[in-house]
Protein backbone atom coordinates (compact mmCIF):
# COMPACT_ATOMS: atom_id res chain seq x y z
CA UNK A 1 0.00 0.00 0.00
CA UNK A 2 1.12 3.56 -0.67
CA UNK A 3 2.50 4.86 2.66
CA UNK A 4 0.42 8.00 2.27
CA UNK A 5 -2.74 5.91 2.28
CA UNK A 6 -3.81 7.28 -1.09
CA UNK A 7 -4.67 3.81 -2.40
CA UNK A 8 -6.41 2.53 0.71
CA UNK A 9 -10.05 1.46 0.45
CA UNK A 10 -10.33 0.57 4.14
CA UNK A 11 -11.89 3.39 6.21
CA UNK A 12 -10.67 1.80 9.45
CA UNK A 13 -7.09 1.98 8.18
CA UNK A 14 -7.60 5.61 7.25
CA UNK A 15 -9.12 6.37 10.63
CA UNK A 16 -6.12 4.89 12.45
CA UNK A 17 -3.53 6.37 10.06
CA UNK A 18 -3.80 9.68 11.91
CA UNK A 19 -2.95 8.12 15.28
CA UNK A 20 0.50 9.56 15.75
CA UNK A 21 1.92 11.17 18.83
CA UNK A 22 4.92 13.25 19.80
CA UNK A 23 6.11 13.61 23.36
CA UNK A 24 4.17 10.66 24.81
CA UNK A 25 4.49 10.32 28.58
CA UNK A 26 4.80 6.85 30.10
CA UNK A 27 4.15 5.93 33.73
CA UNK A 28 5.05 2.59 35.30
CA UNK A 29 3.28 1.83 38.57
CA UNK A 30 4.10 -1.15 40.82
CA UNK A 31 1.40 -1.01 43.48
CA UNK A 32 0.34 -2.90 46.59
CA UNK A 33 -2.33 -2.37 49.23
CA UNK A 34 -4.91 0.38 48.84
CA UNK A 35 -4.03 2.86 46.11
CA UNK A 36 -5.68 5.28 43.69
CA UNK A 37 -4.59 8.03 41.32
CA UNK A 38 -6.65 10.70 39.61
CA UNK A 39 -5.67 11.59 36.03
CA UNK A 40 -6.30 15.20 35.04
CA UNK A 41 -3.81 15.51 32.19
CA UNK A 42 -6.39 16.46 29.55
CA UNK A 43 -4.77 14.32 26.86
CA UNK A 44 -7.23 13.48 24.05
CA UNK A 45 -6.25 9.82 24.33
CA UNK A 46 -4.70 7.80 27.14
CA UNK A 47 -3.94 4.13 27.52
CA UNK A 48 -3.46 1.87 30.54
CA UNK A 49 -2.14 -1.68 30.15
CA UNK A 50 -2.23 -4.08 33.09
CA UNK A 51 0.71 -6.46 33.22
CA UNK A 52 -0.27 -8.18 36.46
CA UNK A 53 -2.83 -7.85 39.25
CA UNK A 54 -6.11 -5.98 38.84
CA UNK A 55 -7.38 -2.43 38.87
CA UNK A 56 -10.55 -0.39 38.54
CA UNK A 57 -10.88 2.49 36.09
CA UNK A 58 -13.62 5.08 36.71
CA UNK A 59 -14.17 7.78 34.08
CA UNK A 60 -15.62 11.11 35.21
CA UNK A 61 -19.37 10.62 35.60
CA UNK A 62 -19.15 6.97 34.49
CA UNK A 63 -19.29 3.59 36.13
CA UNK A 64 -16.18 1.78 37.38
CA UNK A 65 -14.79 -0.96 35.12
CA UNK A 66 -12.42 -3.68 36.35
CA UNK A 67 -9.39 -4.58 34.25
CA UNK A 68 -7.20 -7.66 34.66
CA UNK A 69 -3.85 -8.92 33.40
CA UNK A 70 -3.44 -8.32 29.67
CA UNK A 71 -6.40 -5.93 29.46
CA UNK A 72 -5.91 -2.52 27.87
CA UNK A 73 -8.05 0.51 28.75
CA UNK A 74 -8.32 3.35 26.22
CA UNK A 75 -9.65 6.67 27.54
CA UNK A 76 -10.68 9.40 25.14
CA UNK A 77 -11.88 12.96 25.30
CA UNK A 78 -9.53 14.28 27.97
CA UNK A 79 -12.00 14.10 30.87
CA UNK A 80 -10.57 13.16 34.30
CA UNK A 81 -10.63 9.56 35.47
CA UNK A 82 -9.49 7.56 38.49
CA UNK A 83 -7.54 4.32 38.54
CA UNK A 84 -7.30 2.37 41.79
CA UNK A 85 -7.40 -0.94 43.59
CA UNK A 86 -11.07 -0.40 44.41
CA UNK A 87 -13.72 2.08 43.23
CA UNK A 88 -14.10 3.31 46.81
CA UNK A 89 -10.43 4.17 47.38
CA UNK A 90 -9.83 7.93 47.49
CA UNK A 91 -6.98 9.15 45.24
CA UNK A 92 -3.90 10.56 46.93
CA UNK A 93 -1.98 11.30 43.71
CA UNK A 94 -3.00 13.46 40.74
CA UNK A 95 -1.42 13.09 37.28
CA UNK A 96 -1.58 16.45 35.52
CA UNK A 97 -0.67 17.83 32.08
CA UNK A 98 2.72 16.65 30.84
CA UNK A 99 2.69 13.78 33.32
CA UNK A 100 3.43 15.97 36.34
CA UNK A 101 2.54 14.31 39.63
CA UNK A 102 1.10 16.16 42.61
CA UNK A 103 -0.81 15.45 45.78
CA UNK A 104 -4.54 16.15 45.76
CA UNK A 105 -3.68 19.50 47.38
CA UNK A 106 -1.37 20.36 44.47
CA UNK A 107 2.02 19.75 46.10
CA UNK A 108 4.66 18.55 43.62
CA UNK A 109 5.71 14.90 43.73
CA UNK A 110 8.59 13.15 42.03
CA UNK A 111 7.70 11.37 38.80
CA UNK A 112 7.30 7.60 39.21
CA UNK A 113 10.52 5.68 38.65
CA UNK A 114 10.81 3.37 35.66
CA UNK A 115 13.31 1.19 37.49
CA UNK A 116 12.44 -2.18 38.96
CA UNK A 117 11.47 -5.59 37.72
CA UNK A 118 9.22 -5.88 34.65
CA UNK A 119 9.41 -9.65 34.58
CA UNK A 120 8.21 -10.87 37.98
CA UNK A 121 5.17 -12.90 36.93
CA UNK A 122 4.48 -14.13 40.46
CA UNK A 123 5.10 -10.84 42.27
CA UNK A 124 2.43 -9.47 44.55
CA UNK A 125 0.50 -6.34 43.73
CA UNK A 126 -0.40 -4.63 40.49
CA UNK A 127 1.96 -3.67 37.68
CA UNK A 128 0.41 -1.15 35.31
CA UNK A 129 1.71 0.99 32.47
CA UNK A 130 -0.13 4.20 31.59
CA UNK A 131 0.59 6.35 28.54
CA UNK A 132 -0.58 9.90 27.92
CA UNK A 133 -0.76 10.94 24.28
CA UNK A 134 -0.12 14.36 22.82
CA UNK A 135 -1.61 13.69 19.41
CA UNK A 136 -0.64 15.88 16.49
CA UNK A 137 -3.12 17.67 14.26
CA UNK A 138 -3.03 14.86 11.74
CA UNK A 139 -5.36 12.89 13.97
CA UNK A 140 -8.90 12.87 12.57
CA UNK A 141 -11.54 14.23 14.89
CA UNK A 142 -13.69 11.34 13.66
CA UNK A 143 -11.60 8.94 15.75
CA UNK A 144 -12.42 10.64 19.03
CA UNK A 145 -16.05 10.94 17.99
CA UNK A 146 -16.33 7.16 17.55
CA UNK A 147 -14.87 6.21 20.93
CA UNK A 148 -16.62 6.11 24.31
CA UNK A 149 -14.93 7.80 27.29
CA UNK A 150 -13.62 4.37 28.35
CA UNK A 151 -13.02 1.42 26.02
CA UNK A 152 -11.61 -1.75 27.58
CA UNK A 153 -10.02 -4.31 25.27
CA UNK A 154 -9.91 -7.58 27.16
CA UNK A 155 -6.86 -9.83 26.91
CA UNK A 156 -8.84 -12.48 25.03
CA UNK A 157 -9.90 -10.00 22.34
CA UNK A 158 -6.73 -8.09 21.57
CA UNK A 159 -3.09 -8.92 22.11
CA UNK A 160 -0.73 -6.31 23.52
CA UNK A 161 2.10 -6.15 20.93
CA UNK A 162 4.66 -4.95 23.47
CA UNK A 163 6.51 -7.31 25.82
CA UNK A 164 7.89 -6.49 29.26
CA UNK A 165 11.37 -6.56 27.71
CA UNK A 166 10.28 -3.89 25.23
CA UNK A 167 8.85 -1.73 28.00
CA UNK A 168 12.15 -1.96 29.80
CA UNK A 169 14.03 -1.02 26.62
CA UNK A 170 11.94 2.05 25.79
CA UNK A 171 12.32 3.46 29.30
CA UNK A 172 16.12 3.45 29.22
CA UNK A 173 17.66 6.91 29.28
CA UNK A 174 19.52 6.76 25.99
CA UNK A 175 19.59 8.87 22.79
CA UNK A 176 16.42 8.49 20.74
CA UNK A 177 14.35 7.40 23.74
CA UNK A 178 11.41 9.72 23.06
CA UNK A 179 10.90 8.77 19.42
CA UNK A 180 11.18 5.08 20.33
CA UNK A 181 8.61 5.59 23.07
CA UNK A 182 6.28 7.53 20.75
CA UNK A 183 6.27 4.94 17.99
CA UNK A 184 5.95 2.01 20.42
CA UNK A 185 2.98 3.64 22.12
CA UNK A 186 1.41 4.33 18.70
CA UNK A 187 1.66 0.61 17.95
CA UNK A 188 0.00 -0.26 21.26
CA UNK A 189 -2.81 2.22 20.74
CA UNK A 190 -3.50 1.24 17.13
CA UNK A 191 -3.57 -2.45 18.09
CA UNK A 192 -6.00 -1.74 20.92
CA UNK A 193 -8.27 0.40 18.73
CA UNK A 194 -8.35 -2.17 15.95
CA UNK A 195 -9.33 -4.84 18.47
CA UNK A 196 -12.02 -2.53 19.90
CA UNK A 197 -13.62 -1.75 16.55
CA UNK A 198 -13.53 -5.36 15.29
CA UNK A 199 -14.37 -7.24 18.49
CA UNK A 200 -17.39 -9.60 18.46
CA UNK A 201 -20.62 -7.72 19.07
CA UNK A 202 -18.97 -4.32 18.73
CA UNK A 203 -21.22 -1.30 18.42
CA UNK A 204 -19.31 -0.07 15.41
CA UNK A 205 -19.49 3.52 14.15
CA UNK A 206 -22.10 4.40 11.56
CA UNK A 207 -19.51 4.87 8.81
CA UNK A 208 -18.17 1.36 9.51
CA UNK A 209 -21.63 -0.20 9.18
CA UNK A 210 -22.12 1.81 6.02
CA UNK A 211 -19.52 -0.33 4.26
CA UNK A 212 -22.11 -3.09 4.08
CA UNK A 213 -24.62 -0.92 2.23
CA UNK A 214 -24.53 -1.67 -1.52
CA UNK A 215 -24.72 2.01 -2.47
CA UNK A 216 -22.93 3.84 0.34
CA UNK A 217 -20.28 1.14 0.70
CA UNK A 218 -19.48 1.45 -3.01
CA UNK A 219 -19.26 5.24 -2.70
CA UNK A 220 -16.94 5.00 0.30
CA UNK A 221 -14.60 2.64 -1.52
CA UNK A 222 -14.47 4.95 -4.53
CA UNK A 223 -13.66 7.97 -2.37
CA UNK A 224 -10.94 6.08 -0.55
CA UNK A 225 -9.45 4.55 -3.68
CA UNK A 226 -9.41 7.79 -5.69
CA UNK A 227 -9.37 10.78 -3.30
CA UNK A 228 -7.60 12.97 -5.87
CA UNK A 229 -10.27 12.43 -8.52
CA UNK A 230 -12.36 15.58 -9.23
CA UNK A 231 -15.45 14.12 -7.64
CA UNK A 232 -18.82 15.82 -7.73
CA UNK A 233 -22.00 14.48 -6.20
CA UNK A 234 -23.52 13.74 -9.65
CA UNK A 235 -20.35 11.92 -10.76
CA UNK A 236 -20.24 9.82 -7.59
CA UNK A 237 -23.94 9.02 -7.90
CA UNK A 238 -23.45 7.91 -11.50
CA UNK A 239 -20.63 5.57 -10.50
CA UNK A 240 -22.81 4.00 -7.79
CA UNK A 241 -25.87 3.70 -10.03
CA UNK A 242 -28.33 5.87 -8.08
CA UNK A 243 -29.64 9.42 -8.24
CA UNK A 244 -27.65 12.12 -6.48
CA UNK A 245 -30.57 12.81 -4.14
CA UNK A 246 -30.72 9.13 -3.19
CA UNK A 247 -26.96 8.94 -2.66
CA UNK A 248 -26.85 12.12 -0.58
CA UNK A 249 -29.73 10.95 1.60
CA UNK A 250 -28.41 7.42 2.18
CA UNK A 251 -24.80 8.52 2.64
CA UNK A 252 -25.69 11.20 5.18
CA UNK A 253 -28.00 8.86 7.09
CA UNK A 254 -25.42 6.06 7.36
CA UNK A 255 -22.14 7.98 7.62
CA UNK A 256 -23.37 11.05 9.47
CA UNK A 257 -22.23 13.66 6.94
CA UNK A 258 -22.71 14.39 3.22
CA UNK A 259 -20.40 12.68 0.71
CA UNK A 260 -18.50 15.83 -0.26
CA UNK A 261 -17.91 16.78 3.39
CA UNK A 262 -16.57 13.31 4.05
CA UNK A 263 -14.30 13.58 1.02
CA UNK A 264 -12.98 16.98 2.10
CA UNK A 265 -11.99 15.63 5.54
CA UNK A 266 -10.30 12.63 3.97
CA UNK A 267 -8.33 14.82 1.57
CA UNK A 268 -7.14 17.04 4.43
CA UNK A 269 -6.05 14.01 6.47
CA UNK A 270 -4.08 12.72 3.49
CA UNK A 271 -2.57 16.16 2.92
CA UNK A 272 -1.29 16.13 6.51
CA UNK A 273 0.41 12.79 5.88
CA UNK A 274 2.05 14.05 2.68
CA UNK A 275 3.23 17.23 4.40
CA UNK A 276 5.33 15.17 6.80
CA UNK A 277 7.64 14.63 3.84
CA UNK A 278 9.66 17.83 3.27
CA UNK A 279 10.12 17.18 -0.46
CA UNK A 280 6.76 17.67 -2.27
CA UNK A 281 5.68 21.25 -2.84
CA UNK A 282 2.31 22.44 -1.62
CA UNK A 283 1.09 22.47 -5.21
CA UNK A 284 2.08 18.82 -5.64
CA UNK A 285 0.32 17.87 -2.40
CA UNK A 286 -2.80 19.76 -3.47
CA UNK A 287 -2.86 17.98 -6.82
CA UNK A 288 -2.41 14.53 -5.26
CA UNK A 289 -5.29 14.92 -2.79
CA UNK A 290 -7.70 16.67 -5.14
CA UNK A 291 -7.58 20.38 -4.30
CA UNK A 292 -7.68 22.95 -7.12
CA UNK A 293 -4.32 24.41 -6.13
CA UNK A 294 -1.96 25.36 -3.32
CA UNK A 295 -4.10 28.33 -2.24
CA UNK A 296 -7.27 26.25 -1.96
CA UNK A 297 -5.46 23.58 0.07
CA UNK A 298 -3.79 26.15 2.33
CA UNK A 299 -7.09 27.85 3.14
CA UNK A 300 -8.91 24.59 3.84
CA UNK A 301 -6.02 23.19 5.87
CA UNK A 302 -5.83 26.25 8.10
CA UNK A 303 -9.58 26.19 8.72
CA UNK A 304 -9.35 22.54 9.72
CA UNK A 305 -6.12 22.49 11.76
CA UNK A 306 -5.69 26.09 12.86
CA UNK A 307 -2.23 26.39 11.28
CA UNK A 308 -1.00 26.74 7.71
CA UNK A 309 0.51 23.79 5.81
CA UNK A 310 3.97 25.39 6.01
CA UNK A 311 3.66 25.80 9.79
CA UNK A 312 2.48 22.21 10.09
CA UNK A 313 5.40 20.95 8.00
CA UNK A 314 7.91 22.98 10.03
CA UNK A 315 6.53 21.59 13.28
CA UNK A 316 6.69 18.04 11.94
CA UNK A 317 10.29 18.56 10.79
CA UNK A 318 11.33 19.88 14.20
CA UNK A 319 9.61 16.96 15.94
CA UNK A 320 11.29 14.45 13.65
CA UNK A 321 14.68 16.05 14.17
CA UNK A 322 14.22 16.30 17.91
CA UNK A 323 14.43 20.07 17.94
Amino acid sequence: MDPTGLTSTDPLTDLLTGVRTSGAVLHRADLTGAWAARFEHGSPLALSALLRGSAWVTPEGGRPVRIGPGDVAVLSGGAPYVTGDDPGTEPDVVIRAGGHCTTVAGEELAAPSMDGSWDAEDADGTLMVSCLYTLDSGTPGRLLATLPPLAVVEAGVGTCPVSRATFQEITREEPGQQILLDRTMDLMLITALRAWFTRPGAQVPAWYRALGDPVVGAALRLLHAEPGHPWTLPALAARTGVSRANLARRFTALVGQPPMTYLRERRLALAAELLRDPEPTLAVVADRVGFAGAFALSAAFKREHGISPSEFRLRETRTRDGA
